[in-house]
C-alpha cells in the first residue's frame, strides 16, 4: 500500500500482495479518515512561515500531530484522542504534551488504568531509555496504590539494561513512595546478586547506598556501627576480587565519609595493593609502606589475588587522600603524579 497526491488531495492505493488483501483503513492519514473529519488540522507553522532549520518530520508524523493540536484546542478527551497518542507516542515516545494529554484524557474517562498499565508494560519495555514512559507509570501506580508486582516487572526491565538510569529512579521512588517493608526486605539480597553477576555495575552499587545509607533506617538496622563494619567488610572482600574496580572504590569512600570516620583508617587494607610486584620498583619502595602489608592475615582486610596486577592506580589514589586528609600536600601531589603515570603505561 502507497498514498500518492491526486487532485491536490491524498489518495490511497492499495497494492495486491500476498500478505495483504484487506486495506487496514487505520493505516490512513488522518486526513482522510471520516471520522476525524469533523476536526480541522492545525500545522505546526502558520502559512507563509519558512523555518531557519526545519526539523524533518515524517508526514505520518506530522499528519498525526496535526490532528493531535487540533484535538487539545478543541479541549476533546476522547476514546479516539487515546488512539491518537498511542500512535503519536509509538512515533515519539518523548513528547512530553501527547503524553499528558493521555493521563488527563484517562482520567476524564474514568478509563480502566489497570489496562492501561498492561498497556504501559509494552511500551516502557520497547522505550526503556525514555523517561516519559516510566513518569506515566509512576502516575498510575500512584493512583492505583498497589505497588507489589511492580520490583518484579522492574527486575525484568534491569534483565534489559542494568544500568539503565530511568529504571533505577523508578524502583527507588517506589520504595521510597510505599515503604512497605515486603518491598524492602529483598532489596540487599537482590543487589547483591546483581554485583555477583556483574561487580563493575555502578547503578547496582548506587542502589546499595541509597538502601543502606539514604532511605532511614529499617528494622533490624538500628545498630548503625554495626552496619558500617559490614559495609566496610563486604566493600573490601569485592575489591580483593577486582581490585581495579572504581565503584567499589568509591563506595569505599562513601561508607568511610557517611561514618564520619579517616580514610587513614583503611591504611592497611590499601597499602596492600600498592605494594609493587617487582621489588626495585623506585616509585613504591616498600619502605613507605606499613610493615603489615609485607605479609598480612587479617580477615578483615583481604588482600589480592595471586594473579592481580599491582600497583593498583585506584589504590595508591586513595593513598593520596590520605595523604591529603593527613595535611601532606607533598607526599599527595607525588602520588597523583604516580598514577597519572600508571594510567599511561596501563
Amino acid at each position: 500500500m502507497y498514498f500518492s497526491k491526486a487532485h491536490g488531495g491524498i489518495k490511497a492505493e492499495l497494492i495486491e500482495s500476498p500478505a495483504t488483501s484487506v486495506f487496514d483503513a487505520a493505516k490512513l492519514p488522518y486526513s482522510v479518515r471520516q471520522d476525524w473529519s469533523d476536526l480541522t488540522p492545525i500545522p505546526q507553522h502558520e502559512p507563509g512561515f519558512a523555518p531557519l532549520c526545519p526539523i524533518m518530520y515524517s508526514n505520518e508524523y506530522r499528519d498525526a500531530m496535526d490532528y493531535f493540536r487540533a484535538l487539545v484546542q478543541a479541549g476533546e478527551h476522547s476514546k479516539r484522542g487515546l488512539e491518537l497518542t498511542e500512535h503519536l507516542i509509538n512515533l515519539n515516545p518523548a513528547h512530553y504534551s501527547v503524553w499528558q494529554y493521555r493521563w488527563e484524557t484517562l482520567l476524564e474517562l474514568n478509563s480502566p488504568l489497570e489496562e492501561e498499565l498492561e498497556w504501559s508494560d509494552e511500551v516502557v519495555r520497547r522505550f526503556i531509555k525514555n523517561y516519559q514512559g516510566w513518569h506515566h507509570r509512576r502516575l498510575l501506580i500512584t493512583k492505583l496504590r498497589n505497588p507489589k508486582s511492580e520490583l518484579s516487572f522492574i527486575s525484568a526491565a534491569l534483565k534489559q539494561d542494568s544500568k539503565n538510569y530511568h529504571t533505577w529512579a523508578y524502583r527507588q521512588w517506589l520504595l521510597a513512595e510505599f515503604n512497605l517493608p515486603e518491598l524492602w526486605a529483598g532489596e540487599l539480597g537482590y543487589v547483591e546478586e546483581l554485583l555477583d553477576e556483574d561487580f563493575r555495575n555502578n547503578s547496582a552499587w548506587h542502589h546499595r547506598y541509597f538502601l543502606v545509607f539514604g532511605s532511614g533506617v529499617r528494622q533490624g538496622e538500628e545498630d548503625r556501627e554495626a552496619i558500617i563494619r559490614r559495609e566496610l567488610t563486604f566493600t573490601k572482600q569485592k575489591i580483593a576480587i577486582a581490585p581495579n574496580n572504581p565503584s567499589a572504590w568509591n563506595y569505599l569512600r562513601g561508607v568511610l565519609e557517611h561514618g564520619r570516620l579517616p580514610f587513614s583508617n583503611e591504611r592497611l587494607f590499601v597499602e596492600l595493593y600498592v605494594v609493587s610486584k617487582e621489588p626495585s620498583d623506585p616509585l613504591v619502595p616498600r619502605s613507605t609502606l606499613s610493615e603489615a602489608a609485607d605479609d598480612v592475615v587479617d580477615l578483615d582486610n583481604p588482600g589480592p589475588s595471586a594473579q592481580a596486577e599491582l600497583p593498583v592506580p585506584l589504590a595508591i589514589e586513595f593513598l593520596g587522600d590520605i595523604a591529603e586528609e593527613e595535611g601532606d600536600k607533598e607526599k599527595a601531589i607525588g602520588v597523583g603524579i604516580y598514577t597519572q603515570y600508571l594510567d599511561k603505561i596501563t
